[in-house]
């Protein structure tokens, strides 16, 4: 398989890795509470981000573009961008039940904005070789989200110092700020806000 994989290819997979490795730190940070773990974590999503448009980049550059390549992208955004982001929002601090749900729903978002975009990229290209504009932001946005986390765990708000606190609603607790990763799953599944690409 591995000759099948073009350079691009393997930029894709250096994405998964520090997506993959973001969950990881932030597995470590639960248990050693050190912050490093923490700041290690968010800073390996933009990383992802970096090989993310690297890997686009010289897919174009070298002409080299594959159904392979396409789908391997996808997976390692849903890893860098998608459960790494949740993983960061649950090891700061947004363990409510509500929490979790707000959570899951970022994610399926994710997913589904993903499969959505693999469907009907041939479409939205309109003949040329990328699409003119992404319908719902892009899944990559979610790299604000691990900024806000770093930045919140820079001015020490993790755990039960999160801003606005806990709300009791009903049975479970629902931590506001993550509000955000409902907004930002809502905005990425949106099929009414178009994008110009560039």
């Amino acid at each position: 398989m591995i000759r099948e994989f073009h350079l691009a290819d393997f930029f894709t997979l250096a994405n998964a890795a520090c997506g993959m490795g973001a969950v990881l730190f932030s597995m470590i940070y639960m248990g050693s509470r050190s912050v490093d773990h923490f700041f290690a974590a968010a800073a390996l999503v933009p990383a992802a981000l970096v090989f993310d448009a690297l890997d686009g980049r010289i897919a174009r550059w070298r002409h080299k573009h594959s159904a392979l390549g396409r789908e391997l992208d996808s997976l390692a955004d849903i890893i860098s961008f998608g459960v790494a982001p949740a993983t960061l929002g649950f090891a700061a601090g947004l363990r409510g039940g509500w929490d979790w749900i707000a959570l899951l729903y970022f994610i399926c978002c994710g997913v589904s904005r993903l499969a959505r975009f693999n469907v009907t990229a041939e479409n939205l290209s309109e003949g040329r070789d990328a699409v003119a504009y992404f319908e719902g932001t892009p899944i990559p946005t979610s790299v604000v989200l691990s900024g806000i986390l770093a930045l919140v765990a820079w001015q020490g708000q993790l755990g039960e110092n999160l801003y606005w606190g806990a709300w009791r609603i009903g049975p479970w607790d629902l931590h506001p700020l993550v509000l955000l990763f409902v907004l930002s799953g809502t905005l990425m599944v949106s099929k009414t806000l178009r994008i110009p690409k560039f």
